[in-house]
């Protein structure tokens, strides 16, 4: 299976679909977060699908559970096979759970960003650590019926145990060695975060900024199938 998740972070379809295009059959799976789905709407999530390629729709859900339950139904009925909801309550994760129907879409909850570190945990008023926080919203999402869990990589061994065999976890932050980090503190290698027990890598930059991105893809793949 290939694990690679590539983030299109862009303005617009454009710019998106050139990268789709000159990644080919390289890459099946796309993220498709809040700046995209903005600009380019459903409309597009559907022109992927019907090319074929399974769709990660990344618009960390938060609101009333009525809310995110209509929502979840929207996004289900766009065949997107991934969607993420903020882990922060179980009456809002039941309610997705209960939107997405049969419809066959997998919900993840977001325990903690990967730009969050211990002082960003302070700033927002909470006592414990970054790894309590994640243990916490990981067993509310699993008492959920959640799918599984978006995380970092540095956590992904420990959540791995909390979740689960079944669930699916989704690693952002993921760079391989001397790549640049970016915004991201909790960052591990790819090969790091599949030894520990994540199913799927989110590359964003590494692969869309590269000065060719298919190269890199190919360079990223090989990486992995060559770790221990």
């Amino acid at each position: 299976m290939n694990p690679l998740i590539v983030a299109l972070d862009f303005q617009c379809a454009e710019d998106a679909r050139e990268l789709v295009t000159r990644l080919g059959g390289r890459i099946s799976f796309y993220k498709v977060g809040l700046e995209l789905f903005t600009s380019a709407g459903p409309g597009f999530v559907r022109e992927l699908v019907g090319e074929g390629k399974d769709v990660f729709l990344d618009l960390k859900l938060y609101d009333i559970g009525e809310t995110v339950k209509r929502t979840v139904a929207r996004i289900g009925s766009l065949g997107a096979r991934l969607a993420t909801i903020h882990g922060t309550a179980r009456s809002m994760m039941r309610a997705a759970v209960d939107g997405r129907g049969e419809s066959g879409l997998k919900l993840l909850a977001v325990t903690a960003l990967t730009s969050f570190d211990q002082s960003d945990m302070a700033d927002l008023g909470y006592s414990c650590t970054v790894e309590e926080l994640v243990s916490l919203r990981v067993r509310m999402a699993m008492d959920a019926g959640i799918d599984g869990i978006v995380c970092s990589p540095l956590e992904v061994a420990a959540v791995r145990a909390l979740a689960g065999a079944d669930a699916v976890l989704v690693t952002p932050g993921v760079r391989s060695a001397g790549a640049s980090k970016g915004d991201q503190k909790r960052v591990a290698t790819p090969a790091e975060a599949l030894r520990n027990g994540a199913n799927y890598l989110v590359i964003g930059r590494q692969i869309t900024r590269a000065a060719d991105p298919a190269a890199e893809a190919e360079r990223l793949l090989d990486e992995i199938a060559a770790a221990p």
